[in-house]
């Protein structure tokens, strides 16, 4: 059975989305009229439960040496995709895999690279794998936001 997240939780996570790093649990209780004890608690169970699994760090490929910021869009079998795409992550320069819930261009694979060189490495690598390249788009940015359900603000704001 599904576990059902309340108000607290959902300002948990919406204020985690927005910056994490920078966020504190006193941040989050002053906002809600709780004890940050309460919070961190929360923060422990969201986690437990499997429903916060990550804390991303967003970087810059180009300011950090890598201008080559690349989506490959690949169709794997049906029975094989999870598989493929965990693999997928083995490959260097590979830095995000998604599985699509469609038949085909169902694993989308976030590589970065060098040159053109070390994509064609990258690329024939997935390849190798049974992963079928379909496509390969250049990334110039990418942009996220939290999720605007989870923004549970109190009366008093």
């Amino acid at each position: 059975m599904a576990w059902e997240i309340d108000d607290l939780d959902k300002r948990i996570i919406y204020c985690l989305q927005q910056d994490a790093r920078n966020t504190t649990s006193s941040d989050i209780a002053e906002s809600m009229g709780v004890s940050s004890s309460t919070v961190r608690n929360r923060i422990q169970r969201l986690e437990e439960r499997g429903i916060i699994t990550e804390y991303d760090t967003r970087i810059d490929f180009e300011a950090a040496g890598s201008q080559l910021y690349t989506l490959i869009i690949c169709t794997a079998p049906i029975p094989e995709r999870s598989k493929l795409a965990r693999q997928a992550l083995e490959v260097d320069g590979v830095v995000d895999v998604r599985e699509v819930m469609t038949g085909e261009e169902n694993v989308h694979v976030a590589i970065v690279g060098t040159d053109s060189n070390d994509l064609s490495r990258i690329t024939e690598e997935l390849d190798e794998l049974g992963l079928e390249v379909n496509d390969e788009d250049l990334i110039r940015n990418e942009y996220a936001t939290p999720y605007s359900e989870f923004d549970v603000t109190t009366e008093e704001e």
